[in-house]
């Protein structure tokens, strides 16, 4: 997709951190622009703003975990303005902490949110698009937690986001076998100043029991030892690549057709992933002898 103008954007996760820095620059393209989130005060504030500047923005408060949430807003999008052309998976969440002290209400919503989310969106925005026959993108929101060998203490959110990675992978293919009109990417950011570490403001009350406690007031109180490590990395969020810059990006990697889309390319993530797939290919070699000597 080059041309933007007069075209239609959904995008999740759209009230804040790098949703509103996409909705931002396709505002700037002249795209008619669907904002979706959960958080209703900061999703209205970013409709405002769009507004402001001369965009043709609707809001809608999406639970993007929910299927049927989804379908709703698929049938006001098409209501609407009549298509859509580029569908941005992009809202997320993180519950940190050992993935065996985690309870499974903070595995329900995060993989809701990270991964059930993306799934009800290919769903049902895929058979929309394919009807359509005309030029389409998708951008799946994964990490670099999703190409990386998963970090101890933010398991749930690094296995969400390497499924999201997988799925992309799988939907270029299907789009490449069928020659259709849809190009996918997968956005892999680094560290982005958003406010991903403060997720649990949006955690929905069926994930909040009796005995509810934030996942990173959990963590501290099991591993106080790690509390500078979590000072370093909300600190090193801060100073990360600002929103609008990774909105810049998505959009230029759309024009060029680029599949996975970085908003860090600095050395200590290509090491990262070299570790991650030399381990992989050095396995080969290990279980070689095994194989024969069977």
């Amino acid at each position: 997709m080059k041309e933007f103008k007069d075209k239609v954007a959904v995008i999740t996760g759209a009230a804040s951190g790098i949703g509103r820095g996409i909705a931002r620059r396709a505002a700037k393209e002249g795209m008619k622009v669907v904002l979706v989130d959960i958080e209703k005060d900061a999703l209205n504030q970013v409709k405002e703003e769009l507004k402001t500047s001369g965009a043709d923005v609707i809001s809608i408060s999406t639970d993007v975990s929910k299927s049927e949430n989804i379908e709703k807003l698929a049938q006001k999008t098409i209501d609407t303005f009549g298509e859509v052309h580029l569908l941005c998976n992009n809202a997320g969440v993180a519950a940190p902490g050992p993935i065996w002290e985690c309870n499974l209400s903070d595995w329900n919503w995060v993989m809701g949110v990270n991964l059930w989310g993306i799934i009800h969106g290919i769903r049902t925005f895929i058979p929309i698009m394919l009807q359509q026959d005309n030029e389409c993108h998708i951008v799946n929101t994964a990490s670099m937690a999703g190409l990386v060998p998963g970090e101890s203490g933010n398991g749930i959110y690094s296995i969400t986001k390497h499924g999201v990675v997988a799925l992309s992978e799988s939907l270029r293919m299907s789009f490449t076998q069928m020659e259709c009109k849809i190009n996918v990417s997968v956005l892999c950011p680094g560290f982005v100043n958003t406010r991903i570490a403060n997720s649990e403001r949006n955690r929905p009350t069926e994930f909040c029991g009796p005995d509810y406690e934030p996942c990173l007031d959990r963590l501290l109180r099991n591993h106080p030892e790690v509390e500078q490590g979590v000072s370093m990395f909300v600190k090193t969020l801060e100073q990360g690549t600002s929103p609008d810059q990774a909105g810049d990006v998505v959009f230029e990697a759309i024009k060029n057709e680029i599949f996975y889309i970085f908003t860090d390319t600095g050395l200590i993530w290509k090491r990262f992933i070299k570790a991650r797939l030399d381990g992989i290919l050095e396995a080969f070699k290990q279980n070689r002898p095994i194989i024969r000597g069977l």
